[in-house]
């Protein structure tokens, strides 16, 4: 259903360090990058999409997050969700909501917020039951 998503930044270079370092803990692939085009994506290995895309908006305009946007990334364990939030703060994101399960979604959704370093606002969650 989904091809690709696109996380607008400003500063490509701090926003890839950021991002990759969050991909790579949820155990994603570098799919490309283009420093001189000033966007990189990351996909499930072995899989063509979706692709997590962050770049420089094609417009050339500044950057700027979406007032109720939000991307939701899926890790396969509670566990992932609050180490991901915690190297995302410790990169210098900001918390958006703490882990923890967030019942009026679902028994089972256990998911972190936060905000990258140009404002955009990420979820990762994990659907399964603790066991």
């Amino acid at each position: 259903m989904i091809s690709h998503v696109f996380l607008g930044i400003g500063d490509f270079d701090r926003a890839f360090a950021f991002h990759s370092k969050i991909m790579a803990g949820l155990g994603l692939t570098l799919k490309f990058c283009d420093a001189t085009k000033g966007w990189a994506g990351w996909v499930c290995e072995g899989s063509p999409r979706p692709i997590f895309v962050i770049g420089k908006p094609f417009d050339g305009n500044p950057s700027a997050p979406g007032n109720g946007q939000m991307v939701a990334l899926l890790a396969p364990s509670r566990e992932l969700v609050a180490r991901s939030h915690a190297m995302a703060l410790a990169l210098g994101g900001t918390c958006e909501g703490a882990p923890g399960l967030r019942p009026h979604y679902h028994p089972d959704y256990y998911g972190a917020y936060f905000r990258d370093l140009d404002g955009n606002k990420l979820c990762v969650c994990c659907h399964d039951p603790l066991g």
